[in-house]
């Protein structure tokens, strides 16, 4: 029998996410557009967040579109961004949602794009990154926490100069970046991104608690917030 054709076809899909509001909104507001890590759920991404930032940014935390069946640690769902077997459709699907909520930001709370920051937790921080150099000006920023840099950024169709800011944050002890890896991050990014805040951490591959401070005065500093 002769090898089969590989065949792609598409479906619809429903996507989801959870918005959190503060009771009295901040005027000229910046919302952060979370994604939670390989194998975690919005719920948790959306608790770290709120403790690293505070109560007074709305923050919507985006579900992954592949779902795990074993559940992750605490009880609940896990989901992913993709796997490196379909890196293309990964990559548009990530785009496609990430442009539905911010249009979704500016739809219900009147917040523009140029006022929603891309949050990252390892897996799609690389994902988030493509989307800054492929969408140049349909986000305000991006924070990525223990992730890494995409593998064609210097080599990549990606915008030349991406003049939203990002802020990335290592951990020394990463152990699925190692820190000779981690160290040429700054540097990296440099070669497309205007405006790069790099901070090393001491730990591990989880979210860095201590971050938080880091976060809000890069916010203070770069969205008056």
């Amino acid at each position: 029998m002769p090898l089969p054709d590989r065949i792609s076809y598409r479906v619809p899909a429903e996507f989801r996410y959870l918005l959190a509001t503060p009771e009295e909104m901040k005027p000229n507001p910046v919302a952060l557009i979370a994604l939670h890590g390989y194998g975690s759920n919005p719920e948790t991404m959306l608790r770290l967040m709120a403790a690293a930032v505070g109560a007074e940014h709305p923050i919507a935390a985006m579900e992954g579109p592949n779902q795990f069946y074993l559940r992750a640690p605490g009880g609940d769902d896990g989901y992913n961004w993709g796997v490196s077997g379909h890196h293309a459709s990964n990559v548009e699907m990530h785009h496609r949602m990430v442009l539905e909520v911010t249009g979704e930001m500016q739809a219900r709370l009147g917040i523009p794009a140029e006022r929603c920051v891309l949050v990252a937790f390892s897996q799609a921080c690389g994902l988030n990154y493509r989307f800054l150099g492929t969408h140049p000006g349909r986000v305000g920023g991006a924070i990525a926490l223990c992730g890494g840099v995409p593998h064609d950024w210097e080599t990549g169709a990606f915008a030349d100069i991406v003049a939203a800011p990002a802020l990335h944050i290592s951990r020394d002890a990463d152990e699925f970046y190692p820190l000779e890896k981690v160290l040429g991050f700054e540097g990296r990014l440099r070669r497309r991104i205007a405006d790069v805040e790099f901070h090393l951490l001491p730990g591990g591959h989880r979210f860095p608690s201590k971050g938080g401070p880091v976060m809000r005065e890069w916010l203070a500093g770069r969205f008056g917030v």
